[in-house]
């Protein structure tokens, strides 16, 4: 069966009368120039933004990721976990005190916002990223959506391990973790410290 973007190439092994035969998918030509445009938008994935957007009229004290959002409508702790009780996700905007950050890459930050656990966010479809060092103490509006979530244990392990945590904090992550979670569109960071 021919596969799409490929050839086959039919040889004889041996003499005339043998029905042994190899077959070989080779790439078609414009496959191979594909692949190239591949590997960069690998590249340019792999270096997703950790420099902050450049916003004309955001405060000098403010610092942008990601998609541009505005710091209006933020919902409170109440009124996230009030909206969450009736389902299992909001779209919303909502502002939290940064504790931490991936120390590797800036792929997730964790805030206390509020309530009882602190929230874990990500970001959306690992487009962009902050800065992985002097985060903790700021404050930060996210836009995106609030959901319910049950962390497996080797995902919590993982999360320990970017953080710089030691085998010994790690091996005594044993349960997951249910909380509130937030997978962020665009991140605000005001850079003065609560």
């Amino acid at each position: 069966m021919k596969k799409v973007g490929q050839r086959i190439e039919e040889r004889n092994l041996s003499s005339r009368n043998s029905k042994s035969r190899i077959f070989t998918f080779v790439p078609e030509p414009r496959t191979m120039k594909i692949i190239p445009i591949l590997f960069f938008a690998l590249a340019l994935t792999a270096c997703a933004q950790q420099t902050p957007n450049d916003v004309p009229g955001l405060a000098d004290n403010v610092k942008s990721y990601g998609a541009v959002i505005e710091a209006d409508n933020v919902m409170t702790s109440d009124q996230l976990m009030e909206s969450l009780s009736k389902v299992d996700s909001v779209e919303c905007t909502f502002s939290g005190t940064i504790q931490e950050t991936c120390s590797k890459k800036g792929c997730w930050m964790t805030l206390d916002a509020g309530m009882a656990d602190e929230m874990r966010v990500r970001f959306a479809d690992y487009g962009f990223f902050v800065p992985t060092e002097g985060q903790a103490g700021k404050r930060t509006v996210m836009k995106g959506k609030a959901y319910k979530s049950i962390t497996p244990v080797d995902e919590l392990q993982h999360y320990a391990e970017d953080a710089g945590k030691s085998p010994e904090e790690i091996a005594k992550i044993t349960e997951p973790e249910v909380a509130i979670s937030f997978l962020a569109d665009g991140v605000l960071i005001y850079e003065e410290k609560e």
